[in-house]
């Protein structure tokens, strides 16, 4: 029979590398969380074509 599975524990030490883990450990500010775009599909800002006359 196989032996049950470890259950992850997170990180306590200084050398966690997610923001998740920093925050639990109080090293790193709570992060924002970006606001979602108004209208994702806008026409992208490009300059004008040049004139070939």
């Amino acid at each position: 029979m196989s032996e049950p599975p470890v259950e992850l524990q997170p990180r306590r030490d200084d050398t966690a590398a997610d923001a998740g883990s920093l925050e639990r450990l109080g090293r790193l500010d709570p992060q924002p969380i970006p606001a979602p775009s108004d209208d994702p599909f806008l026409e992208p800002d490009l300059p004008p074509a040049p004139d070939d006359e």
